[in-house]
């Protein structure tokens, strides 16, 4: 069990700067303090990602849009589902009840999500550790409907670039990629170099995993380059 990791400063200012966002319309905090039971359990889940995910060094830091209803609207941490969060991902020694992530819902169901799944399948056959945040961190739901997903409004999207901010400085020299048109225009603001990936989703899982590859040959920091093969 991992649940005496420390939790850094810097994590535990981030996620306090998380769960103190405003809900905007049709938006979710599932973080805020006042919420439901499992907020707390959410806000451990991600605590407890960042902080392993630091302890290790991740390979890659990957900037999506925004949380889905069924991935990190449950679970708490980014391009994860339960299924995914609960049993873990052995290869890369990465999530997994064992080391302490837990259920955060609240009606029994183990939630399966397609953008996580591609995410993960990609990231296990090039053993790839891989930390997420959204440019948006809130979920963003259609008017009425929690079972839903639309792309995040301008006015949220900038909410989420402070707290964007503090995620990039917490894994400094990182490479950085953008799932898709939202993610990228975030980091081009905060003027951070990455690189933009095809979404996976909608049948682009096979351009996702050919963009990704390139990434991996950008991993090298630029005092080891190798020589051109």
């Amino acid at each position: 069990m991992h649940h005496s990791i420390p939790i850094s400063p810097n994590i535990a200012s981030l996620i306090a700067a998380l769960a103190a966002l405003a809900e905007l319309p049709d938006s979710v905090n599932m973080y805020a303090p006042h919420g439901p039971p499992g907020n707390e359990v959410r806000r451990a889940n991600l605590s407890l990602a960042l902080a392993l995910a630091l302890a290790r060094g991740p390979d890659l830091l990957l900037i999506g849009e925004a949380p889905g209803y069924n991935g990190a609207r449950r679970t708490g941490v980014p391009f994860t589902s339960e299924r995914i969060l609960l049993a873990g991902l052995p290869s890369l020694g990465q999530f997994g009840r064992e080391r302490g992530f837990a259920y955060a819902s609240d009606d029994g169901r183990i939630s399966a999500e397609p953008t996580a799944t591609l995410v993960y399948r990609e990231m296990v056959a090039l053993n790839c550790f891989v930390v997420g945040w959204n440019a948006c961190p809130l979920h963003p739901q259609r008017p009425g409907k929690p079972q839903s997903n639309r792309p995040p409004r301008a006015a949220e999207v900038a909410q989420g670039l402070p707290l964007l901010q503090q995620f990039l400085a917490l894994f400094a020299g990182v490479p950085v990629a953008a799932m898709g048109n939202v993610a990228a225009a975030s980091l081009t603001r905060l003027a951070v170099t990455h690189v933009k990936l095809r979404h996976p989703a909608q049948g682009g899982a096979r351009q996702f995993a050919a963009g990704l590859r390139g990434v991996q040959h950008l991993t090298p920091p630029a005092s080891a380059q190798s020589a051109p093969e």
